[in-house]
């Protein structure tokens, strides 16, 4: 999702606020009984601070777990098979963290799930960006032009933002991270269309443009030097987009949790989460409580729109 978060190419492919809401039902097999459930774990050899990702074979995650036992704390890599187990697996005991999404994925889950996760760390945005295989420039889309958008509801309206950001679209009331398709004002140069994420690049054969996500730009044949416009990872509107470690919101001041999210931005794990992500990962610290407040707004603008 450029997301596009997270570790995994083929789970990041499937991340959508819907799958989320039906996933409150499940339960994560991974974890062995009810009886750990209870309480945060300790972190030492016994009882390992529990951690689902997706994606743990990463190399990445060797070197974050080598930075944890440097530290003397003891982890244990839950691999989740996708993105819809991992927070209601962390809502109900079974995990003691995850670190998988952006706060507008967070918000999403909330909101639908009547839930109250909360983030304790960022790691990184990864940029979203314009492609084009008929152009070589902004100035060369034509007014009237044709876009293709991932039509899912978090990258769909990040990618709209993109767009006004690039000068190509305005959107009503200056957009938002619930945009949609229909906020795309009649003054705007260009037409979106949105179609499957996994369809933008092959889109590029009939229309002027497409915003892609990280996770296809490679299969695209394309690189990250080819892109046209991507947005800020600096500026207001990236903020939905920092991926973070998420908490129960009772552990949120957990000493050892706030510690293993101060470990994202250790030198090592840096370089290792950079070259995971072809060298587009943006690495942001921002604070907890700056992310818990974003988060809060995302929150109130997704239950504003209901």
């Amino acid at each position: 999702m450029s997301f596009s978060t997270p570790s995994s190419r083929t789970a990041r492919k499937r991340l959508t606020w819907t799958a989320v809401a039906v996933a409150s039902t499940l339960a994560l097999t991974a974890c062995s009984s009810a009886d750990d459930s209870a309480g945060t774990s300790s972190g030492d050899a016994d009882d390992p601070i529990r951690i689902g990702v997706v994606g743990a074979s990463d190399d990445k995650w060797a070197v974050y777990q080598e930075q944890a036992e440097a530290e003397g704390i003891e982890i244990e890599l839950v691999d989740l098979q996708d993105y819809t187990q991992a927070n209601p697996a962390l809502s109900q005991g079974e995990l003691d963290a995850n670190q998988f999404q952006h706060l507008q994925f967070l918000a999403g889950y909330n909101v639908d799930a009547g839930d109250d996760l909360q983030p304790i760390g960022a790691t990184a945005v990864y940029p979203l960006a314009l492609y084009s295989t008929k152009h070589t420039s902004l100035e060369q889309i034509p007014d009237g032009g044709q876009v293709a958008v991932p039509n899912d509801p978090t990258n769909l309206a990040r990618a709209l933002l993109v767009l006004q950001e690039a000068g190509l679209v305005e959107l009503e009331d200056g957009g938002s991270s619930i945009s949609t398709e229909a906020d795309v004002l009649p003054s705007s140069k260009v037409t979106v269309t949105p179609v499957d994420a996994a369809q933008t690049p092959i889109q590029l054969q009939s229309v002027d443009a497409s915003i892609i996500n990280n996770d296809y730009v490679e299969d695209a044949g394309l690189t990250p030097e080819d892109a046209l416009f991507e947005d800020d990872p600096d500026s207001d509107a990236a903020k939905p987009y920092i991926n973070v470690w998420v908490v129960r919101a009772e552990d949120k001041d957990d000493e050892t949790l706030l510690k293993l999210a101060e470990l994202s931005h250790s030198p090592e794990v840096v370089e290792a989460e950079k070259t995971a992500s072809g060298g587009t990962a943006v690495i942001k610290e921002n604070s907890p409580a700056e992310l818990q407040e974003i988060l809060a707004g995302i929150e109130d603008d997704i239950r504003s729109a209901s």
